[in-house]
This record gives structure tokens, C-alpha cells and sequence, in this order.
């Protein structure tokens, strides 16, 4: 395709939100040359930060994720939606820069965020041991001023009763050939009366510092945030005319929540802002696909703050003057051929490492050694992906040999350690194998032995989870073909909303990740079991 025809090609497409569908909430955009990058938070999911790449903005390639071992991050025993919030990416001086928060503690008046640096000359790495950074606040990010220097920005949390918990902006230099923090700290920005402000980016544009920050809480009031100084450390003007973008008071909007934004500038001098979104699948109901991340256009007139028409999400809008870049399209089946982990999956609490995760004893295979319970925060064994649609499913082929009731092998709709739905294949107290349901709805546990049914003398047992709207269906197959399990549960209760926690006198404690698809197994009794899983194959729409 010629350069001509490829300007042609873009300017004939659209980008259409979210342009991350599923769990990719808070991005940080970047351009290097004519490569585009965002990264969004993972929480208590390996690999931590997951990255994607595009060259037209309409286009995005997952490359996995950039916090891969437990050098650079340890989730043992990281609560639900604590770990990895709001990566920052940049590049400065022939290197990317990381920054990205481990949120220790949630919903109990205090964070324990540590916040950590890490560099590398390429997005694939290798990264360098990270930094310890300090831990007075989360959302932390670089700005690369002018003039050589580096500041760190973050929110500034307050831990005591009666103060406002999110006490403003903070910065404060780091210096790159010491690589520490230097200097003295100061707030320099404590938000509008939206409150909750939060996950700050600072840029230099048309003679002016410009703070960009999220406000009012990252569900259905949340906002971007444009406040200017002419100094770096303030006094910082609040945009007059009110939010960057929002989607309060529009439940008639398909993109709601609209918050935690960053900015890019394209090669051709065009403004974009990459934001989180959440599509409910009611008026201000649940949203299953967790926060996703869309992008708009800013028109930014000079000596003018920016401008996004009308303030609010749009579905879709013109693409950038670019060259089109598509990527070949994700295989739907996955037969685990490679040595490692496609990029499509995740790991929960601990790294996809040969301990527990074997692609090579036995080729086309993934061979899964049990893990903790459902509730286990240390070792669980759960390979999952993202819910990116509203209606799509997981199917898998599995051999599986429990001893007892202790081991236990299937596959998942799951949100965190409270809310999720299992199908597996277990021992009975009589010796049959059999695949038996479970659910969990905030913690608590119900049985379906309805729905069991005898797996006895059957090698190889398909399992399919279907995503069907606000139902969920299992469905299994012992050779005979697909036959659906004669029950249908609550999707919904599968969403941020749902897992949300309100405590008096506390920020509302929402849930922060999303519905995943997975492949699960147990060996409580720790004796050793596996699972073989022969493909994985997952469709959409």
C-alpha cells in the first residue's frame, strides 16, 4: 500500500471507544517518533502494567506487560484491587520511564502506596531494578520540564480522621544520575470542589504548565481536570469553564465514567486524550467489562485551554491524519504451542514462572499445577483473560485425574477473591470423577449439585463459560457434543459495582478491575496435582 493510499485509508476511519475494550483502566499515553504506547493499571494481576502499541491511533497491538517478575513487583498476598494503580509512562533522555504505585492497603482509611521507578531502552525491555520511590501518596508520574530537571507528582494522601483523605497534588525533583528524590516537597495544586483529586500529568505547552488531574472519584461523577501556571509550582488557574471531559449528569451516554486522563500530541501537531471509560449494561448499572480506556480529540487553540466538543465521550470520532496501521488479528485458539504464556493471558498474584506453569512436558499443552483456594492470596493457580466483549466465551479441552475433593480443575468467569462462578471436574467421596458448580456472590459460597454431572471413564472433558449480556452459562462436552449446564447465573455480579464497599466517613471503595475468562485449578491438600489444558479458544461477539 502506498503512503497515499494509507492517508486515504485512515481518513476514511474512525476511532471507536473504547479502543481497549475490557479491564484497561487508567492509560498513560505516549508517543516515541511514530509509535504510540499505553499503558493501564493491573492491580493484583500479573503481568503488572500491561502495554499496548499503535502507529494511527485507531489501531492497538497488545505487547503483554512490562512488571513480569517478582524483582520488580511482589503481589503475594495483595488484596482485591490493591497492587499495580495508574502506571506512568514517559521518555527522556534515550529511555522509557516507569512509574507505577503497589497499593498495600484499600477501603480502611489508609493506602500503604510504594511507589517504584524502573527504565529501560526499549518497551520490551530489559528493565532495570526499580527504584524506591517514597510512599506518600499513589497515581505517581514524571514530567521532563524544559530545562533538564525531572519531577515526580502524585497524589498526597492523608491518612487522618476528619482531614480530607486526598490532600492535593504534591512534586518533587528526582534527580536521574542519583536516582533518588531530591529536594524539597510541596502541594501545588488541592483540586476543585469535585474532590477526590488524583492521578496528576503535567505538560508544557504554549508558554504554560498544564496539570491534568482526575477528580471526583474514579466511578459515575468522575472527571478530567485542566488547571495552568505560568511558574511549575503554581498558583495552577482551574479551566473556568469547568471539566476537560465528564460524563455526569448523561446516563444517556453509551461511555460513562469518563475520567483519569493523559494527553499526546501526534507528529502533525494534533492533540489527543486517552481516558477510562465503563460501558454499564443498564442506566448507572454494573459495568462487567470493568474500566476500559477510549480517546478523544482536543482542539487546543493557542494562548486557549483545550477543548473536547461538548465535554463529553463520544463513541466514535475522526482518526488522525496517519497512515493506517493495522495489526494482524488475535488467533482465536490458542494451542498453547509456544514456550511462554501468550500475551492475551494473565496470572493472578504470582508471575507466570515453570513452577507452576508448564508449556513443555507435554507439547501443545499448558499444564497447570493446583494452587490455593479461591480465597487464597498467596499461590492461586488461575491463567485468565479479559472479558472484552459483551457477549463472548472461553472453551477448553482438559485431562484432569483428582485424587480426592481436594483437587479440583475447570474453568471461570471470575471478578476477584468474593464474586465468581466455577465449572470443575472433581472426586467424589465414591470414587466417580465428576463436574460439579460452584459460586461465590460477595463471599458467600453455594453448591449447585444440580447440576453435577458423572465425568467417570471420559478422558478429555470439553468446558466452555459463556458472557451472554447479565447471563453467564457453562457448558461441557464428553464426547458427545455440546451440552449446556440447565442453569443461568447473574454476570453482573461480576463488575466493579457489585464488589463495591461503602464504610461511613471512608471514600466509597469501589472495585477497580474487571470480569476475566480463565482455566483454575486447586490442590489444596498440596500433593502435587495438575491439570492438562489442550487449547483455550475464545470468541467474541
Amino acid at each position: 500500500m502506498s503512503t497515499e493510499t494509507a492517508h486515504v485509508a485512515t481518513a476514511a476511519r474512525s476511532i471507536r471507544n473504547p479502543v481497549l475494550p475490557g479491564f484497561h483502566p487508567d492509560p498513560s499515553i505516549l508517543r516515541v517518533g511514530d509509535d504510540y504506547y499505553l499503558a493501564t493499571s493491573t492491580f493484583e494481576w500479573y503481568p503488572g502494567v500491561r502495554v499496548h502499541h499503535s502507529r494511527d491511533l485507531v489501531h492497538w497491538q497488545p505487547l503483554g506487560g512490562i512488571v513480569t517478575e517478582r524483582r520488580l513487583l511482589d503481589l503475594r498476598g495483595c488484596g482485591d484491587s490493591n497492587g499495580v494503580w495508574a502506571p506512568d509512562l514517559t521518555w527522556h533522555d534515550g529511555l522509557f520511564h516507569l512509574v507505577y504505585s503497589d497499593v498495600a492497603s484499600f477501603a480502611s482509611g489508609y493506602w500503604d502506596p510504594q511507589n517504584f521507578l524502573t527504565t529501560a531502552p526499549d518497551i520490551s525491555g530489559p528493565w532495570s531494578d526499580p527504584v524506591r520511590l517514597h510512599a506518600h501518596g499513589f497515581d505517581a508520574s514524571l514530567f521532563h520540564d524544559d530545562d533538564g530537571t525531572t519531577w515526580l507528582l502524585n497524589m498526597s494522601a492523608d491518612w487522618r480522621p476528619g482531614r480530607n483523605r486526598f490532600g492535593g497534588i504534591e512534586i518533587q525533583q528526582y534527580d536521574r544520575e542519583q536516582r533518588k528524590l531530591v529536594g524539597e516537597r510541596r502541594i501545588i495544586f488541592t483540586g476543585t470542589p469535585a474532590g477526590l483529586t488524583e492521578g496528576p500529568h503535567l505538560y508544557r505547552h504554549d508558554g504554560w504548565y498544564w496539570l491534568v488531574t482526575a477528580e471526583g472519584g474514579t466511578s459515575w461523577e468522575h472527571q478530567v481536570t485542566v488547571a495552568r501556571s505560568r511558574e511549575l509550582f503554581g498558583p495552577y488557574e482551574v479551566d473556568p469553564a469547568g471539566p476537560l471531559l465528564t460524563s455526569v449528569g448523561r446516563p444517556d451516554l453509551t461511555l460513562q465514567k469518563a475520567g483519569h486522563g493523559s494527553l499526546v500530541q501526534t507528529q502533525g501537531g494534533e492533540w489527543y486524550l486517552a481516558h477510562l471509560v465503563g460501558r454499564p449494561y443498564s442506566p448507572l448499572g454494573n459495568c462487567v467489562l470493568g474500566r476500559e480506556t477510549a480517546i478523544q480529540r482536543v482542539q487546543w487553540a493557542p494562548g486557549g485551554w483545550p477543548r473536547i466538543p461538548g465535554g463529553i465521550p463520544a463513541d466514535e470520532y475522526p482518526a488522525p491524519d496517519l497512515p493506517a496501521h493495522p495489526w494482524p488479528d488475535e488467533p482465536a485458539t490458542d494451542h498453547f504451542d509456544g514456550p511462554e504464556l501468550s500475551v492475551c493471558w494473565s496470572t493472578l498474584r504470582r508471575p507466570a514462572t515453570p513452577d507452576w506453569i508448564d508449556l513443555r512436558s507435554r507439547p501443545s499443552h499448558l499444564r497447570l499445577y493446583g494452587g490455593q483456594s479461591p480465597v487464597g492470596k498467596q499461590t492461586p493457580s488461575l491463567v485468565a483473560r479479559r472479558v472484552g466483549a459483551t457477549r463472548c466465551s472461553l472453551e477448553t479441552t482438559v485431562e484432569f485425574d483428582p485424587a480426592d475433593h481436594r483437587q479440583l480443575a475447570g474453568i471461570t468467569g471470575y471478578y476477584n477473591t468474593a464474586n465468581w462462578y466455577y465449572a470443575y471436574l472433581t472426586r467424589a467421596d465414591d470414587g466417580r470423577r465428576t463436574l460439579e458448580v460452584l459460586s461465590s456472590d460477595s463471599g458467600r459460597r453455594v453448591a449447585h449439585p444440580e447440576l453435577s454431572v458423572d465425568t467417570t471413564g471420559v478422558d478429555r472433558v470439553g468446558l466452555r463459560v459463556e458472557f451472554d449480556g447479565p447471563a453467564l452459562r457453562f457448558a461441557y462436552d464428553v464426547g458427545e457434543g455440546w451440552q449446556e449446564l440447565p442453569a443461568v447465573f447473574d454476570a453482573t455480579t461480576l463488575s466493579d459495582e457489585h464488589a463495591a464497599r461503602v464504610v461511613d466517613g471512608e471514600p466509597a471503595a469501589w472495585g477497580f478491575t474487571g470480569a476475566f475468562l480463565g482455566l483454575w485449578v486447586q490442590d489444596l491438600g498440596a500433593d502435587g496435582a495438575y491439570a492438562d489444558f489442550d487449547l483455550a479458544v475464545y470468541r467474541a461477539g
